[in-house]
């Protein structure tokens, strides 16, 4: 069963990366993205097993 990624936990390990980093200004967007990517957040969700395409 997948779990849906929460903006919680995109946030704690962008905030990670981005201090791991050294903490660069201006550079926010790029950790989130970057964090959603690790997170698999950025994949569409599955078709449910009930789902057909007609």
């Amino acid at each position: 069963m997948d779990v849906p990624v929460t903006e919680e936990q995109i946030r704690i390990l962008a905030f990670y990366l981005w201090e791991k980093d050294g903490s660069p200004e201006g550079r926010s967007d790029e950790y989130w993205e970057k964090a959603r990517q690790q997170l698999g957040a950025d994949q569409p969700p599955a078709a449910s097993e009930g789902d057909t395409a007609a």
